[in-house]
């Protein structure tokens, strides 16, 4: 299992390397495998295609990172670090945003959010009766807007600090999946109802 991992990392690591240099949709396996030093059976054996590596590539070299980020008190921190995350990797994220790649960037920015918004969803309802439908949803509407968020950073190379984007992101969501929840708690309506 630690040569399956050593092997995944290395061909990921090429992969990265040759997105420096190369649009993504004009690298090969066959290139991947020479820089990497193994053959295009090893390369199979791990990988069905290259956007499989690189939805590998981008779900282990963050997501993995962002338990710790999956409640009300720190997912910001998980934001910051996913935005310092592609500002270090820049040519590699742009080059996948710009290719035939974009849709594994976007499932990868969604397999991000997701579980944070649900961690944030999960701890500002421990003491609610929220239809879980509707806390699916706001989780769904959330990380859709963050990454609309995101990817409008990206069309835009970056320009504006991670830090100030975070902001951005946090002013959106902190107030407002709150004052949803609290909407929809059912106790909540119920009392609303009888008092009027």
């Amino acid at each position: 299992m630690a040569n399956s991992s050593i092997t995944k990392q290395a061909l990921a690591s090429s992969l990265k390397k040759l997105m420096m240099t190369q649009t993504f949709n004009t690298i090969h396996v066959q290139m991947i495998t020479d820089d990497c030093g193994v053959t295009r059976h090893t390369f199979y054996t791990h990988f069905q295609n290259i956007y499989d590596l690189l939805g590998w590539m981008y779900e282990h070299e963050v997501i993995e990172d962002l338990e710790q980020c999956c409640n009300f008190d720190h997912w910001n921190d998980g934001v910051l670090m996913v935005l310092n995350y592609t500002l270090t990797n820049r040519t590699v994220c742009l080059n996948t945003f710009h290719s035939m790649g974009r849709d594994h960037l976007e499932m990868f920015l969604y397999n991000t959010f997701s579980p944070v918004m649900t961690g944030i969803v999960d701890d500002i309802t421990r003491d609610m009766h929220v239809d879980e439908k509707v806390k699916q949803e706001t989780v769904d509407f959330y990380s859709n807007a963050i990454i609309g968020v995101f990817t409008g950073w990206l069309k835009k190379n970056m320009e504006t600090s991670p830090e100030i984007v975070a902001g951005w992101i946090e002013q959106m969501v902190r107030g407002n999946i709150v004052r949803i929840m609290h909407e929809y708690d059912r106790p909540h309506t119920s009392l609303k109802t009888n008092n009027q």
